[in-house]
């Protein structure tokens, strides 16, 4: 049974991914939460100026230039924060998301591949493709975007597309074979 390789990768991998979430959730949601505090308390003292008359204000607290200039800064940098915690969050939620999916993946070619009458080795080079394509696009993923991995090199690597090219080399190939050698019935190898 050539697809019961994939149906128990797809499972295990479904596991690893899934998991990100929770890790999503507990570690990175309170670093954006506390941005976005962060934000409203510089963007509340800027407020605070402008509500004033920033002139009469300015002229009270006798501020130069340079210290009008550095509220502004703090202001803007606040208002940036969030932003750049939604981005490395949304980079590991693209490793989860695609993850997920290609786990799924797996798991129907898996089944299907159990109902192809197809030659041996065409069977094995579709769950060989699923297989390896998730693992050097979700997986290169993972080691690139998780902030627990890191990785830089995986990044360079998931540039090139090879793993996106094999999974989509696997779903065309598993679709002419499905129309070819597709059986009612579970297929002895």
């Amino acid at each position: 049974m050539i697809g019961k390789k994939n149906i128990i990768f797809g499972f295990l991998f479904l596991v690893f991914t899934a998991s990100l979430g929770p890790y999503i959730a507990l570690k990175m949601l309170p670093v954006l939460s506390e941005a976005g505090a962060q934000k409203r308390v510089a963007l509340g003292e800027l407020q605070k100026f402008i509500e004033a008359k920033f002139k009469d204000e300015i002229e009270e607290k006798e501020m130069s230039a340079a210290q009008i200039g550095v509220e502004l800064g703090k202001a803007i940098l606040a208002v940036n924060s969030p932003l750049n915690s939604r981005d490395s969050i949304n980079r590991v939620r693209d490793a989860h998301v695609h993850g997920n999916l290609e786990s799924v993946l797996n798991l129907i070619a898996g089944v299907v591949l159990c109902f192809l009458a197809a030659p041996i080795l065409i069977k094995q080079l579709i769950s060989w493709l699923f297989i390896l394509g998730t693992l050097l696009h979700s997986g290169l993923s993972y080691l690139a975007r998780a902030p627990f991995m890191d990785m830089p090199w995986a990044e360079q690597l998931l540039g090139y597309g090879v793993g996106q090219l094999m999974i989509l080399l696997a779903l065309l190939l598993s679709a002419v074979a499905s129309i070819i050698w597709l059986k009612p019935h579970v297929v002895v190898d």
